[in-house]
């Protein structure tokens, strides 16, 4: 039996030719570019890729149906791996309020901050903030986003914390896009416990914690550690419940302080460490040792108009995994729109477009735990990927404002998010 009988009996599912890959492999230099290439799909999975001249018949004998890309550019399903996309209300009087000189203490006063989100989100239905993330979701996903974490933490009680939970998971079922959920009950201290702050960390752990792993609501749980959060032995106390409970850790650290929480991130093997303004040289060492990712949040660094910069030339030489998020959440970084953030990291913090598309690609999967089964081209990887009307892939993050997404495919099927 020739080669052409033989594809004919074993159809592949899809094919995309004549598309210029970004396989973002670290087996390959730079983008992992295959120029004039294709990539095939069987059972929402890779099964092969390589250069058009290359494959082993015409593409009708190839597969059930093929896709010509027309020289376009195919980049792995884009992964914003922190965000807060559910919650209830908004925090836009409180911007223009920042803009017309109150300080945070004002705001505060005046039932603002965190409060107010709180506040919002208690009153909503789980309906309700599946209804408002949804809007929010659907603007990532028509910028070739296929996976997004969402992390509670706007309820700090046990009912909105589920219930935001269950939404961010109901989600999934709506959208073309697979959601990693994160429980943050440790991210703030609610006023029903400002003197109590023992007793909230104990419901934290000995009945948030316990009831999220039993209804398999959380991949994760983060802490807000920092000299406004949680301190270093309350995110220890979580940290040792969620292991106990067989669920992975990450953190919200050093964001404001060298407050010591990418150390602890690290030493206890969590994912990944956020923001990382004000990481030491020794906090960083750790990270490379344990495997933990350096998440950079550009949006929140621009909307605070922060001055302290992440240590990236730290994290290169130590060989760190960077990844880039949104931080998409209604008080510090409401955007939604993973390019724009992938502009801001190379403007703010001059990471290479090639660092960047590796951050919300490779490594932003490697931040979920999830890096042997997406964030790149390969064979065995789910077939999640996006083309782009770009003639290179610097474009990702050189337009301003402009989305050249042209199609999105989730688990080898093109969406109609575009």
């Amino acid at each position: 039996m020739n080669k052409t009988s033989e594809m004919q009996l074993l159809q592949w599912d899809a094919l995309w030719i004549n598309v210029n890959l970004a396989t973002m492999s670290e087996s390959r230099e730079g983008y992992g570019e295959i120029v004039d290439g294709a990539i095939a799909v069987s059972d929402s999975r890779i099964v092969w890729l390589g250069k058009c001249s290359e494959l082993p018949a015409p593409p009708e004998a190839c597969a059930k149906i093929f896709y010509n890309g027309e020289g376009q550019w195919l980049t792995p399903g884009l992964i914003d791996c922190h965000t807060h996309l559910v919650y209830g209300g908004n925090r836009a009087k409180e911007f223009e309020m920042r803009l017309q000189g109150a300080s945070y203490k004002d705001i505060a006063s005046a039932g603002g901050g965190i409060r107010s989100t709180v506040a919002a989100t208690r009153k909503a239905t789980e309906d309700e903030l599946v209804s408002s993330a949804s809007a929010r979701l659907q603007s990532l996903l028509k910028e070739g986003v296929t996976t997004v974490e969402i992390k509670s933490g706007y309820g700090l009680q046990l009912s909105t914390e589920l219930t935001m939970l269950r939404a961010a998971k109901k989600l999934a079922q709506l959208h073309p896009v697979d959601i990693k959920t994160t429980f943050l009950g440790a991210h703030a201290l609610p006023d029903e416990y400002s003197t109590r702050r023992d007793d909230y960390i104990a419901l934290v752990c000995d009945k948030m914690i316990p009831l999220v792993a039993q209804e398999r609501l959380a991949d994760a749980v983060d802490v807000f550690c920092e000299t406004i959060g949680f301190t270093v032995d309350e995110t220890q106390r979580v940290f040792k419940a969620a292991a106990e409970h067989g669920l992975a850790v990450k953190l919200h650290a050093d964001q404001l302080a060298d407050s010591g929480g990418a150390m602890v991130a690290a030493n206890n093997q969590a994912l990944s460490a956020d923001h990382i303004e004000y990481s030491s040289l020794a906090s960083i060492e750790a990270m490379a040792q344990h495997g933990t990712v350096a998440v950079i949040l550009p949006g929140a660094f621009y909307f605070l108009r922060e001055k302290q910069s992440p240590p990236i030339k730290l994290l290169r030489e130590h060989k760190v995994p960077i990844a880039i998020a949104t931080d998409s959440n209604p008080g510090s970084s409401p955007t939604t729109s993973l390019l724009l953030v992938m502009n801001m990291a190379c403007t703010f913090f001059h990471l290479t477009p090639e660092e960047v598309l590796a951050g919300v690609t490779r490594n932003a999967a490697k931040a979920l735990g999830v890096g042997e089964d997406r964030g790149t081209l390969e064979l065995g990887k789910r077939a999640d990927f996006a083309l782009w009307s770009i003639q290179e892939p610097a474009e990702l993050c050189y337009w301003i404002g402009e989305n050249h997404c042209s199609a999105v495919v989730k688990d080898g099927n093109p969406t109609n998010c575009i």
